[in-house]
């Protein structure tokens, strides 16, 4: 298991796996008072923590599946990447999809958090790519018979 360096200045416990097999841990809302999220507004929630990732990782802030159908909220830029070198809050950009107002409250889990291996590239100028089965076939292209 990757070790990650974390400061917590908000009041809310760490994120933590639910199962064993979890590929993400829950990020709880770090609030003083409630915010309303009314229809198709956006907010940036704090979470009071601070991580120190290993160079080669990222985390990946994503949505909760449960908030999402139930009540239409989103993480706006999901998923949203914190770099290795980042070191200021953790925040989720949350967003309500729904018709009606979503009242965020202190310690509500809003979003989940997934740790990532990430490789940097390297881009090389080339005259042509070489040829494939798919070629230059656009997006939902290989659903299309």
């Amino acid at each position: 298991m990757t070790k990650i360096q974390v400061v917590n200045r908000g009041h809310q416990p760490l994120p933590a796996y639910a199962t064993p097999q979890s590929a993400g841990m829950d990020l709880r809302a770090n609030l003083d008072a409630p915010i309303t999220l009314r229809p198709m507004e956006r907010r940036l929630i704090p979470t009071g923590l601070y991580i120190a990732l290993p160079e080669g990782y990222e985390a990946q802030v994503r949505p909760r599946s449960g908030l999402a159908l139930k009540h239409g909220l989103t993480v706006l830029n999901a998923p949203g990447t914190i770099d290795a070198d980042y070191r200021g809050e953790v925040g989720v950009v949350l967003i309500n999809l729904s018709e009606t107002d979503f009242v965020v409250n202190d310690g509500e889990r809003i979003a989940q958090l997934v740790i990532a291996r990430c490789e940097q590239g390297e881009f090389v100028v080339v005259e042509a790519l070489d040829e494939t089965e798919r070629g230059e076939g656009g997006y939902g292209h290989t659903g299309v018979k």
